[in-house]
């Protein structure tokens, strides 16, 4: 059993050291390969043309009338009777009575002035009578020439005068009772009453708030970037317009989940700068908005909030790319031979979606259209321009002369002198 003890150890080191000696004169053939480059990103392209652009300015404002007045009694009264139109919200024509107060005591005013009136025009009769019969007895006594005092000549005339009066007095006693039937005086809409049925009304009172709904206006605050993009009418002291054409309009409401749109012009330029805001406000008008046109839009309300689109000038021949392709600090990336370059602009005009530019570009230029954060210019790249891989055919046959197969390769580290020969490609 002494000898199991020492045979371990022994057989444990013959073995160890044949697997040394094996692991030594057997050592792996490691096969030298092409260091691969880092992959080159792909990202998505477009090629500029010069193309023309229609400019549209974004503004917003809220809906008012052209003419908004207060309804006021011009007598004092009862009121008596109200339209059926005397409601808000309402329509009503021009000419219609939408309110009447109690006539009876212009009516009798009326009566007593047309009798005041008679009276008057009988006295003239009786006075005249008696100038004709002091001419006639003065010619009966020839004593020359007559004054006027014989001739009554003064009150001849306080009795015409008194006719004139009497006339003045009926004609306010008519107008009077006129103005007992309250009128519209336009085609409009009542925004909102005072007075109702049996209210007994003063001069003076104000019976409601009506307004016109011929067209309605809006004002919209442009900024001075604005401003050179869009011919506006101008107005001068002489009444020349700087331009005829009024620029085209196109309002935009949300209601519910629902959009709805109007169509207007620009018809004027108020003639200060707003001193908060340093905008200066145009008005536009939409013409007939409550009528029922073919697009089956609401009528507009007073006071409702819209949004404008306000058309501009017309750029020609300028390149226009996404909004995102535009850095912050007003570059973009090209790309030229497979890799991107950085390039500073100046754009023309930028709204919510496009940029437009007229130089710094060149037509057909291929614009990264693939947000990249900073510092990668030079950054080699794959691209996809359109919708369509772009397609280096010098860059392709580089490639395939520089790959080989990997039976070459493994002949070539066997030291076979075939495998050294260029490799043909198809």
């Amino acid at each position: 059993m002494k000898w199991l003890k020492w045979m371990l150890p022994i057989t444990v080191l013959i073995v160890s050291a044949y697997g040394v000696n094996y692991i030594v004169n057997n050592k792996p053939d490691a096969k030298r390969g092409r260091p691969q480059g880092p992959q080159a990103m792909t990202v998505e392209g477009t090629r500029l043309h010069r193309q023309d652009f229609q400019v549209w300015l974004d503004s917003y404002g809220v809906v008012k009338p052209r003419t908004e007045s207060h309804l006021v009694s011009q007598v004092a009264g009862k009121v008596v009777k109200i339209s059926e139109r005397f409601r808000e919200g309402a329509f009503f024509e021009a000419g219609d009575i939408l309110i009447r107060i109690d006539p009876r005591d212009y009516q009798v005013a009326v009566d007593i002035a047309e009798a005041e009136l008679i009276q008057a025009q009988l006295g003239l009769k009786e006075e005249q009578a008696r100038v004709e019969q002091a001419l006639r007895d003065w010619k009966r006594l020839g004593k020359g020439v007559a004054g006027d005092l014989v001739l009554r000549k003064p009150q001849l005339a306080a009795a015409d005068a008194a006719i004139s009066s009497a006339k003045a007095k009926l004609v306010r006693a008519k107008l009077s009772l006129e103005r007992t039937r309250i009128k519209a005086p336009y085609a409009g809409r009542l925004l909102s009453k005072q007075v109702d049925l049996g209210q007994v009304v003063s001069s003076g009172t104000v019976l409601a708030e009506i307004f016109a709904v011929d067209y309605v206006e809006v004002r919209l605050p442009l900024n001075n970037r604005q401003l050179e993009y869009v011919s506006l009418p101008e107005q001068y002291r002489g009444g020349e317009l700087r331009s005829g054409n009024l620029p085209e309009v196109s309002l935009q409401a949300q209601i519910g989940r629902q959009q709805y749109s109007w169509s207007g012009k620009v018809v004027r330029v108020e003639g200060a700068i707003d001193q908060g805001s340093r905008q200066l406000f145009v008005v536009a008008q939409i013409e007939d908005p409550y009528s029922l046109g073919p697009q089956g839009n609401p009528p507009l309300k007073i006071g409702q909030f819209v949004q404008a689109k306000i058309k501009g000038k017309l750029l020609q021949g300028v390149y226009v790319f996404p909004r995102t392709a535009l850095n912050q600090d007003n570059t973009v990336l090209i790309i030229e031979k497979g890799r991107l370059q950085s390039r500073i602009l100046d754009p023309l005009w930028t709204d919510e979606e496009s940029v437009v530019a007229s130089s710094g570009l060149e037509n057909g230029d291929l614009l990264n259209l693939t947000p990249m954060g900073a510092g990668v210019s030079g950054l080699a790249v794959r691209a996809v321009i359109d919708g369509e891989p772009l397609v280096n055919k010098n860059g392709a046959d580089k490639e395939r002369k520089r790959k080989r197969p990997k039976q070459d390769e493994d002949r070539l580290h066997q030291g076979d002198p075939e495998a050294a020969k260029p490799a043909v490609s198809g």
